[in-house]
């Protein structure tokens, strides 16, 4: 497995076409905005290397039995699936932002069931492409961006009813050694973390939309992927001297649109090519396992922002007042309700038929629903708690003059025992977790991360056996015979 160290230098040999700012960047790894996503990433490894966090970060591997960072693990049983939660809050309380592997690992396996089960029907080889595929994702240790999300267009059409037909990723040749892509993923969080790109599709697919029904990996850096970096509120603090004002003060998150110009793409790295008729397990089951993730990653933020808003109360003073410890239980119990969740669903997992453990698919959707309003309300809950200093406070540059410096120590103090730079940098955390560039992985995300709320609500009905329910109530009311 790769050091922190190690991984950081591994991104130096990829040669990603990066636009930021309309400047093409020349070296993404260093450049101020970038690092601190690429510095969440680094934390997986790592805890991974840590004797203490060894049993939750690493696990053996059940390709090979060799030890392997969990990130790139296929689940083998509902511990494999509880341990994984556990992990994505411990990544949260430690980086405070989006650590961005989960979405490449909840990638892993709902391809790897999805292809065993089209090989069984079908008679193609996509599993072992995957497995193959895997096996040097495993070795190499490395980190694999998730692509699922299309552009999407006009969301009343289908793909092949587009006015713009690579508005979803498409299969536009097919060649007698692989086939060659057009189009482009949106939204694609850790894409400059990556050393690979995993896509799938996004929607399930029909007969006509059969050329949008494509899944493959390629290496982050293949010609023909450009990358055009999305911006964040207060994202040119990071740009500035000094760490105050940024809030978290290494970490963060990114999220890129992804754009692929007639990529092409080998064969043993396709795992679905026009098999319409399975994409819609393949979305359904990727998404069951991201939505599964949100209870444990925004769980450990969350972790954060209660202990930054503790805080806020103790250095306003505020810290006894009933109302304040009751706010305060308040977002205990919606966070703890969200690990609840995720602990849920992973906990009543069961097997596909490559063996590898899916989550409980109904729970994993009431989880993301949940994940959709409690962070609004904790984060509104801090918002409280701090007070309005936290929009309104001058700028670092200000704290450190000469002149200005020393009124804003003085009229900004909170409680005398507590140094005015403490308050001030407790109340530009909270700021970056519900306002600024955090809020990307924290707030905003929660609502649209893993879908829409509306997606989870589908499955909720799709999932929620309302006939057997009805049956329930007909037998105890008389109405039918047990």
């Amino acid at each position: 497995m790769l050091s922190a160290e190690q991984y950081i230098e591994s991104l130096r040999d990829v040669k990603y076409k990066v636009y930021l700012f309309g400047e093409l960047v020349d070296n993404p790894v260093d450049h101020p905005i970038i690092r601190p996503s690429i510095n969440a990433v680094a934390k997986s490894y790592e805890l991974a290397g840590e004797k203490q966090h060894e049993e939750l970060m690493t696990v053996k591997s059940s390709l090979t039995g060799k030890r392997i960072n969990r990130f790139t693990h296929l689940h083998q049983g509902c511990e494999d699936l509880i341990n994984k939660i556990k992990m994505q809050r411990l990544l949260g309380q430690k980086t405070a932002a989006c650590f961005q592997r989960c979405v490449g690992f909840d990638a892993f396996n709902a391809v790897d069931s999805v292809t065993c089960e089209m090989d069984h029907e079908l008679g193609t080889d996509y599993h072992k492409r995957f497995r193959d595929f895997l096996l040097q994702v495993q070795e190499k240790d490395l980190v694999v961006d998730g692509a699922m999300t299309d552009p999407k267009g006009d969301r009343s059409l289908r793909p092949h009813q587009q006015a713009d037909p690579d508005l979803y990723l498409r299969v536009v040749d097919k060649r007698s050694n692989g086939i060659v892509v057009r189009g482009a993923k949106a939204h694609q969080t850790g894409a400059l973390s990556s050393h690979e790109i995993l896509v799938m599709p996004t929607v399930a697919m029909g007969e006509e939309d059969a050329d949008y029904a494509v899944s493959f990996a390629v290496p982050s850096d293949s010609p023909g992927i450009t990358y055009i970096y999305g911006r964040q509120s207060c994202d040119t603090r990071k740009l500035e001297e000094g760490t105050m004002d940024v809030g978290n003060c290494r970490y963060g998150g990114h999220e890129c649109l992804v754009v692929f110009e007639d990529l092409f793409v080998p064969h043993e790295r396709v795992f679905m090519c026009g098999e319409y008729s399975f994409t819609a397990a393949l979305v359904e089951r990727f998404a069951a396992y991201h939505r599964q993730s949100y209870g444990g990653c925004k769980v450990g933020v969350g972790d954060v922002l209660i202990g930054a808003a503790a805080l806020a109360a103790e250095y306003n003073g505020a810290a006894k007042a009933s109302h304040v410890r009751d706010k305060i239980i308040e977002m205990l119990h919606l966070n703890e309700t969200l690990f609840a969740c995720g602990l849920a669903c992973s906990g009543q997992g069961a097997p596909t038929a490559s063996g590898t453990y899916l989550v409980d698919m109904l729970l994993a959707n009431v989880c993301k629903q949940n994940v959709t309003r409690f962070p609004y309300e904790i984060a509104r809950l801090a918002e409280d708690i701090a007070g309005g200093l936290m929009v309104t406070m001058p700028s670092e540059k200000d704290f450190r003059h000469p002149l200005v410096g020393p009124l804003l120590e003085k009229y900004l103090k909170g409680v005398g025992d507590v140094p005015t730079e403490h308050r001030l940098r407790v109340l530009r955390l909270i700021e970056n977790l519900t306002l600024g560039a955090a809020a990307v992985g924290y707030r905003t995300e929660s609502l649209h991360g893993a879908g829409s709320p509306q997606a989870q609500r589908i499955m909720i009905q799709r999932q929620g056996n309302l006939e057997e329910k009805k049956k329930l109530a007909r037998i105890i009311a008389g109405i039918e015979k047990e």
